[in-house]
């Protein structure tokens, strides 16, 4: 290929001739300025331009000493300029000293820093002391000028003998920095030093001469000075007190009487709120929180507060003023939005155009480089240095505004997070039930971490609504004076490139809400798997329920993979925008004759280059906007919906009436929009302290009754009047993860004699017996480790406590056994209530007579309400449930009819001393055990401390395909780089470097330009496909391998993990390997591969570039290695603290009713402000880390950029071509930012990967039993007798944990009945878990039908099992798939279990009959229904074996009856063992188990254990006996 051919002499046209014009007036500027500030510059009778002059020419041996002396001269300045205002400031200011206290004598820590720095001094003073020595020694060639170089050491000298007086004095005074004017000299002396020795090389190589004693001291002062350089950048002194010792300490430094979590908090003070503004500028401020950092791993407790505006408190009062100035009811989200930044976003967008513009100033002036360096020999070097300075001068501008806005647009997201996270919350708290049941609570959560995210990522986005038009002007300007007419070019190019973009956006947003619809489906799901994972594995449910998830999965795969192909798209038209443009515009100005330069080509590439960012964030922009415009409208939607108002129940004060509870003509409803109301005609007056009990059928509205009282329900017509606070107990028991006292405190002060009074009251005394850890024993998520009667009595105490006026029980005793019902009935209701009004739900007939008022709820109405005597006389209903009681009572009575008499006090006394005994022995030597772990059982959230590990990158890269697509990626960046510099370089080369030269062949130039560019963008797209490719397939497995790990884990990982860390990893750390991860870690690579490629086109052009690159790397690899320990802790610290906000969110959720009932709310509020400013901590101060990173490696990446320029003007003429120079300054330009751009890139993969570290701590979870054996399957009609043994069986939760079952023994005969009954918390539940391997057994082991159940596989056993377990589970969907989610069974076998069940009518009163819609959580029927669900699903499956875990506690008395005899008929030859509080449901048994402390106290025929006196069970039998008939003494 010939090179093309250049033709001088030819007439230029107009424009050429005009661009010529322009050209040599701007070189007479230069020039004219230059030479006037030389001349201008005298000192008295000796003009320093005669010795300027030599040294000012390329190559002059001088240079060194005149800079030196120009530096000297301004340093002194500036000290002088220091110790006058010291001076004036001493005369002015009368200081006065006060001693606060007697100084105690200290000693001083030196450290290794001022050790350093003393002896770099010294060695400085000494070469500069040698240097005038060493005159005669020098080479010919060098300055000969022995004044300036006398004059240049002696000041020197001076400057060092000042640097070390300043030294001298630093222990003294008790320095701990370094004074910025020793820091500024420093890097001064670093410079003079780099530059002194770069010129010594150069001399050496173009004499060839050897080195001699001067340059051996150069290179001594080099090392000394590279040494006071990281002394200058760290800024420490390294002096430091001695630790006080520490038992003075506190006397000296601490309040004796703070609190020690008081003492952190004023330890932990905000340091930005008190920074400087140069610290504010170079973020010095983060300094000792990475001293700290890089001491040990961070804790929590050691990241300092956030500043008071960017509080949780501030911003959420802020955003409801803002809410409050739009004057609707229902204000604008937007608006809002709008008055809550608009300052901010002021400030940041001063910022960011000051940023852009500044960013244009390079491209601007290449042309004008490459024109001086090719007239070098006719221009003087102080031009040449003014081009220099402007390059730098608009650099440092640039990174400077740029890390401030970038800053500014994080600290802004965060302050809108914190709003807008605490008004969802507070929205949470007053949510209407109809608005609960239309939105679930994953969906809530997804709100809260996803769509948060995205709108305060738009606050990032928004500066570049600013940026664009600035940028894109700016960018036509620069062009249009380089190109003329060919800047019009350029200009629709990019127009047709942004409108092409624009298509792409909109399928990008569509992608986008798909993708958040399926997650949302998906999450939906998981939450509702994860609240009933125990009933999945009891009913061995849990394979079908995770292909159910997978399912969701992968609907929300194909919407992924849809939108990474488009990003993949997306980039190959950000890498093509530049050589689309530029072979357009090139060919444009080829077709209108303008000549295309060498200055004027390589001036439009890096303006090109600096159009690919608006080009590319315009389509970003507008899908940000996109997802924060979809986001924003979900949170509005939620924001707006229906509230529970505050108008439905009047409060009136006691003095004005003498009821405690009055409703007139009450009509209320579920559903405010419909016409059957749920409540009708409800009348209702409860004069002060009367005990109201309301019973009924299941779903007659005896709840519903209670939750009109507390203003849940819509009030149609009627009024509800209440005098005085309430208290209220819920059916199903909410209990908030934390100890026990703090549950029934709930937010109250400690009162020890009303406590104590409390706990003896609700019978909880003897459990906290058995605690180790006692009532500070630490509760798993939702009472999980609690039995339901202990749940049930902290929640009464909790009422109790509270010592409100009216207390509404809903159903309080059904949960607990007939002991405890009647101990709490009598102490608690009857004994600390006395005085109270309390309404009362019950389905206990025997607690009925006590009442002053009973209600008899049928249909929504209240149908009798009379004294227990009365409604008897009525006939009219009350009976059928009085009557069913008494049948159960007289089965009760036949069999106990021969012990008819009543314990004595001395045998009930020997009795409960027996036990207590049993229960002393039982536990001796294991509560030991449990009080070293202080009674916890939910630990705090696992964190990896120290590096990630290598393992977790490789399991990363190697998931995909074993990684076989990482090296293709990694072959096609480097040859998209290649490419790129070659079609770069040609264009260089093949360009004339003078306007009046004419090139031939031009057409030829643009066809291998646009070969090698369109070669480069292509490799892009190979990259970006495979990219996005990789990317997914490891996203899918880590998903896959985290789902099945989390199905298959054991029950106690569910028991002491709160859903919300599950959901956390689920959710927003699966997003991010989703959608970031493999982006993340590519541009690691891809930015590498770009700074090598730069590096290699500078270096190519000046090799000694690389005398100053080496020591700036090596300054930038150990800035990168001491800021990733701090920012690493900082990053997984924000990510264990955002689950906890989800975590209390859900639990408020759930517990809604309650906490407005107790009028808790602020309390729950402030909780989550705090919550919100324990994440905003460690997030903020993690942003503020990478912004300190940059900023120190953009001012590296700046020095080294000035360097190459003052090489590149300093180089004598003719060493290089300008062309090939100006091209590396084109590259050079961009090389702060990626330089940054490569250290930010491993920093910020490195902080993503916690989120793949975080999932595969998942994915390799302690799993539960094989599912299936194939080697040990049990026969298919196994069991067919139904024979259950017991043998030695142990049972324990946690290895840290008391024993629960001790040494079982025994054996359920097959097809019989047996009952097991025991006090709360004696183990009945677990002995049924053991029997379904939920726990497995530490010793011993339970066989049925002779087959050792822990030999074969859990689906093959619980498959054959049924059980009706306590808390009643109902999943959001179908009745049918309630009853059948393995769709196994017909139409017409479900419709026979629903009549059986008591069912079929109100299923049949629906108008979708089957299909009727299920909410979340079964949320739309009532406990008792729910509990029948269950009975149906047991009815349907058929299983030889039966276990009725309290199965029909929130049943009433006459349905439990129809119920009991249903199970009898239907299990006949069946084994049934049955858990039940209510005696009658195991009086009938066939034999019957009493277990105390996870013992066997007796086993045998209820006849038997009758006939002993003093058994367990007769005790049992006789207490429910009296306590029935107590209305007939």
């Amino acid at each position: 290929m010939a090179p093309p051919v250049h033709h001088s002499g030819a007439h230029p046209t107009p424009l050429e001739a005009g661009n010529k014009v322009f050209a040599l007036e701007k070189n007479q500027r230069f020039q004219t300025l230059s030479d006037d500030m030389l001349i201008s510059r005298t000192i008295t009778g000796w003009k320093l331009f005669d010795y300027w002059e030599p040294w000012l020419q390329s190559g002059s041996p001088c240079l060194w000493e005149s800079a030196s002396i120009i530096l000297q001269l301004g340093f002194l300045a500036v000290l002088l300029i220091g110790f006058v205002k010291k001076l004036i400031e001493s005369w002015c200011i009368q200081e006065t000293k006060v001693t606060s206290r007697e100084t105690h004598p200290t000693n001083l820590n030196i450290g290794l820093s001022y050790k350093l720095s003393l002896a770099c001094s010294i060695l400085l003073l000494s070469s500069h002391v040698m240097i005038p020595l060493t005159l005669k020694t020098r080479y010919e060639d060098h300055c000969k000028l022995e004044v300036l170089i006398l004059s240049s050491e002696i000041m020197q000298i001076v400057s060092w003998v000042m640097t070390l007086i300043a030294l001298y004095l630093i222990p003294k005074h008790r320095v701990v920095d370094f004074s910025w004017i020793l820091r500024s000299w420093w890097l001064c002396t670093f410079l003079l030093t780099v530059l002194r020795f770069t010129l010594d090389v150069h001399f050496l190589f173009s004499h060839h001469y050897h080195p001699r004693l001067p340059e051996y001291i150069d290179f001594i002062e080099i090392l000394a000075s590279t040494s006071l350089l990281f002394l200058a950048l760290r800024g420490k002194t390294g002096v430091s007190l001695a630790d006080l010792n520490p038992v003075t300490e506190p006397f000296l430094d601490r309040n004796p009487n703070q609190d020690p979590k008081q003492h952190l908090e004023s330890k932990r003070e905000c340091p930005y709120g008190k920074a400087s503004v140069f610290q504010l500028v170079t973020f010095s401020w983060l300094n000792p929180l990475f001293v700290a950092g890089n001491k040990k791993p961070l804790d929590q407790d050691e990241v300092p507060n956030i500043d008071t505006i960017d509080s949780g408190h501030f911003t959420s009062e802020f955003f409801d003023e803002c809410l409050k100035q739009d004057g609707t009811e229902h204000p604008s989200i937007y608006k809002a939005i709008y008055l809550f930044t608009r300052k901010k976003v002021a400030i940041n967008a001063l910022f960011a155009i000051t940023s852009a513009a500044a960013s244009y100033v390079g491209p601007y002036l290449i042309s004008d480089l490459v024109t001086f360096l090719n007239e070098k020999k006719t221009r003087t070097l102080a031009s040449g240095y003014l081009l220099a300075l402007g390059f730098l001068g608009a650099k440092f501008v640039e990174t400077l505004t740029q890390r401030q806005w970038i800053f500014g647009a994080r600290q802004l997201g965060l302050r809108l997070r914190a709003a807008l996270i605490s008004h969802i919350y507070k929205k949470g708290l007053v949510l209407s039930t109809r608005a609960c049941q239309a939105h679930t609570s994953g969906e809530i959560i997804n709100i809260m971490s996803v769509d948060i995210q995205r709108i305060t990522d738009f606050m990032w986005y928004i500066n570049t609504c600013f940026m664009l038009p600035i940028q894109i002007s700016l960018a036509m300007f620069i062009l249009h004076i380089n190109l003329g007419m060919g800047s019009f070019v350029a200009l629709a190019a990019t127009i047709i490139l942004m409108s092409g973009n624009i298509p792409l956006t909109r399928a990008q947003k569509w992608y986008q809400i798909k993708i958040m619809e399926s997650k949302d489906a998906r999450m939906k799901s998981t939450s509702e798997v994860l609240r009933n994972i125990k009933t999945l594995k009891l009913q061995a449910w849990d394979t079908y329920y995770l292909n159910k998830l997978q399912g969701f999965r992968k609907v929300e795969y194909g919407w992924l993979w849809k939108s990474l192909k488009l990003n993949a798209v997306g980039a190959f038209i950000f890498w093509g925008a530049p050589t689309f443009i530029s072979v357009l515009t090139f060919g444009g100005c080829v077709l209108m004759g303008i000549p295309l330069t060498a200055g004027r080509v390589l001036s439009a590439l890096a303006t090109f280059r600096m159009l690919q960012d608006p080009i590319f964030n315009l389509p970003d922009l507008l899908n940000v906007i996109a997802q924060g415009k979809v986001s924003a409208d979900r949170v509005a939607s939620y924001l707006q919906e229906e509230e529970i108002r505050s108008d439905i129940v009047e409060f009136v004060p006691g003095s004005l009436t003498e009821f405690g509870v009055k409703i007139e003509n009450g009509r209320f409803s579920w559903d405010p929009d419909s016409r059957n109301p749920d409540l009708d005609h409800i009348e209702l007056q409860v004069k002060r302290g009367l005990k109201v009990a309301i019973c009924g059928t299941v779903g007659s509205g005896k709840s519903s009754l209670l939750s009109c009282i507390l203003g849940e329900m819509s009030k149609l017509s009627g009024t509800v009047k209440i005098s005085g606070s309430k208290a209220y107990v819920p059916q199903s028991a909410w209990i908030l993860s934390g100890n026990i006292r703090e549950n029934i405190l709930f937010g109250h002060a400690y009162d020890k004699t009303r406590y104590e009074d409390t706990i003896k009251a609700c019978a909880l005394s003897k459990d906290f017996e058995l605690f180790s850890a006692g009532d500070l024993t630490e509760i798993g998520e939702r009472g999980i480790n609690m039995s339901g009667g202990q749940k049930q009595r902290i929640q009464i105490a909790r009422a109790v406590y509270d010592d409100a006026d009216i207390y509404l029980l809903d159903d309080p005793f059904s949960a607990v056994d007939a002991h405890t019902g009647t101990e709490l009935f009598q102490k608690c209701l009857l004994g600390m209530l006395q005085k109270k009004t309390v309404l009362y739900v019950t389905h206990q007939v025997e607690f009925l007579p006590a009442a002053d008022l009973i209600l008899v709820m049928q249909n929504g109405r209240i149908a009798q309400a009379g004294t227990f005597k009365q409604l008897l006389k009525q006939n009219t209903g009350f009976e059928v449930l009085v009557g069913a009681h008494n049948q159960a009572l007289e089965s009760v009575q036949a069999v106990e009819s021969s012990t008819e008499q009543t314990p004595t006090g001395d045998e009930e006394s020997t009795l409960i001393t027996e036990l207590a005994q049993t229960r002393q022995d039982s536990d001796h030597n294991l509560c030991v055990d449990m009080s070293k772990k202080k009674g916890k059982l939910v630990y705090e959230e696992e964190r990896e401390k120290g590096s990630i590990g290598k393992e977790v990158y490789w399991s990363y890269l190697t998931l995909a395909k074993g990684g076989v697509l990482v090296p293709i990626i990694l072959l096609a960046q480097s040859s998209f780089q290649l490419l790129q510099i070659a079609s770069n370089y040609w264009m260089a080369w093949a360009c004339p470097t003078d306007s009046t030269e004419i090139v031939n062949g031009m057409a030829f130039i643009l066809l291998v330009y646009t070969l090698l560019a369109v070669g480069s963008a292509l490799c892009i797209l190979l990259r970006a496909s495979l990219v996005a490719i990789a990317g997914l397939l490891t996203s899918e497995k880590l998903f896959n391998n985290m789902l099945n790990s989390v199905f298959h884990a054991p029950m106690a990982f569910f028991d002491s993990t709160p859903t919300g860390r599950i959901l956390n990893r689920a959710s927003t750390d699966q997003s991010v390997i989703d959608l970031e991860m493999a982006n993340r870690i590519g541009w690691c690579a891809f930015s590498t591969i770009q700074l090598l490629g730069t590096m290699a086109v500078m270096s190519q052009v000046a090799w000694e570039v690389f005398a100053i690159l080496i020591p700036v790397t090596a300054i930038c690899i150990w800035y990168q290695r001491y800021y990733i320990p701090t920012a690493r802790e900082l990053a997984r610290l924000a990510g264990i603290e955002r689950a906890p906000i989800l975590h209390h969110f859900a639990e408020s959720l759930t517990g809604a009713a309650t906490i407005r009932a107790f009028r808790q709310q602020d309390r729950f509020i402030e909780k989550n402000l705090c919550l919100i400013d324990n994440h905003s901590r460690p997030w903020f101060h993690n942003v503020a880390t990478i912004e300190w990173l940059c900023f120190r490696l953009n001012q590296l990446s700046n020095f080294v950029f000035a360097f190459s320029l003052v090489l590149l003007v300093t180089l004598p003429d003719g060493i290089i071509d300008p062309s090939i120079a100006g091209l590396a300054v084109t590259y050079g330009i961009n090389l702060n930012v990626q330089q940054a751009s490569v250290i930010w890139n491993i920093c910020n993969a490195e902080n993503k990967m916690i989120s793949v570290e975080r999932v595969l701590q998942y994915s390799k979870l302690t799993s539960e039993a094989a599912l299936v054996i194939e080697d040990s399957r049990p026969p298919t009609k196994w069991p067919e007798n139904g024979t259950i043994s017991f043998t030695n069986l142990q049972i324990r939760y946690a290895d840290h944990l008391p024993s629960v079952l001790k040494n079982i023994t025994c054996t359920f005969p097959g097809k019989k009945k047996v009952g097991v009954v025991g006090r709360t918390g004696s183990g009945k539940s677990t002995l049924i878990q053991a029997l379904f391997r939920i726990v497995e057994p530490t010793q011993g082991f339970i066989t049925i039908d002779g087959v050792d159940i822990c030999k074969i596989g859990l689906h093959d056993l619980r498959s054959r099992l049924s059980i009706i377990p306590q808390d009643p589970a109902m999943f959001e969907g179908t009745v049918r798939g309630n009853l059948d989610p393995l769709n196994q069974y017909p139409d017409a076998e479900i419709w026979e279990a629903l009549e059986k069940c008591q069912l079929g009518d109100i299923v049949r009163g629906k108008d979708e009959k089957l299909e009727y819609l299920v909410v979340e959580g079964g949320e739309n029927w009532s406990v008792g229904q729910r509990q029948l669900f269950c009975l149906g699903r047991a009815l349907l499956k058929k299983s030889s074996i039966l276990v009725l875990d309290e199965a029909t506690a929130s049943i009433d008395s006459a349905t439990d009856g129809i119920l009991q005899k249903i199970i009898t008929q239907e299990f006949k030859e069946r084994t049934i063992v049955t858990i039940a509080h209510r005696i009658h449901t195991v009086i009938d048994s066939d034999l019957v188990l009493v277990l105390s402390d996870g013992k066997i106290a007796e086993y045998d025929t209820p006849a038997k254990l009758l006939e002993r006196e003093n058994s367990f069970f007769s005790r049992l039998i006789k207490e429910y006996s009296m306590r029935s008939n107590f209305d007939k003494k």
